[in-house]
């Protein structure tokens, strides 16, 4: 009876805390089941939609005027996404203590550095389902990582990485595909 009524309780204080965030920030849309370990830091407007039963730990931050959709059942771990466009997270994705980051922030030019960014500086990343991404990693922006793959700790993705691989180093590296 003791663990049925405790989980009970765990429930109520998940269902509370996504209530409370959903009020905090209008530009957060939580769905069935999320559960929040850490706390969410939303900055800058930003708009997130997180998928069903899909777990925070610790803290999981999202800055900038873009829009940011993390798919169900996926574990997000001390995340930061900065995105002026869009970062899509698929289902059943891991993500580790990293960053994804889907702009430049400053214009590579030297004479255009201290100007307002323009849209080149910017690109789109998607993470497809079932996707790893360890410890201290680095998503740059325009990358589309494939199903299955995992990205190892402290990477530097700069290019699209493959269905059901594991990349590595700076710049990624290819070093498994998985076979079926």
């Amino acid at each position: 009876m003791g663990g049925i009524r405790r989980g009970l309780v765990v429930r109520a204080v998940f269902a509370a805390k996504r209530h409370w965030y959903q009020l905090r920030y209008p530009g957060l849309t939580l769905g069935d089941g999320v559960e929040i370990r850490g706390r969410i830091r939303l900055r800058r407007g930003v708009r997130v939609t997180i998928g069903d039963r899909t777990r925070i730990n610790k803290l999981v931050r999202f800055a900038g005027p873009g829009e940011v959709r993390v798919g169900a059942d996926c574990l997000l771990n001390a995340t930061w996404v900065g995105t002026w466009t869009s970062v899509t997270i698929g289902d059943r994705c891991l993500l580790s203590d990293c960053e994804l980051v889907d702009n430049d922030f400053h214009n590579l030019p030297p004479e255009q550095r201290h100007e307002p960014p323009v849209p080149a500086t910017r690109a789109p990343i998607v993470i497809e389902d079932n996707v790893w991404i360890g410890a201290h990693a680095l998503v740059l922006k325009g990358v589309r990582i494939g199903r299955d793959s995992v990205v190892g700790a402290a990477t530097v993705v700069r290019t699209d990485v493959p269905p059901r691989v594991v990349v590595v180093g700076n710049p990624q590296q290819t070093v498994k595909k998985f076979h079926d």
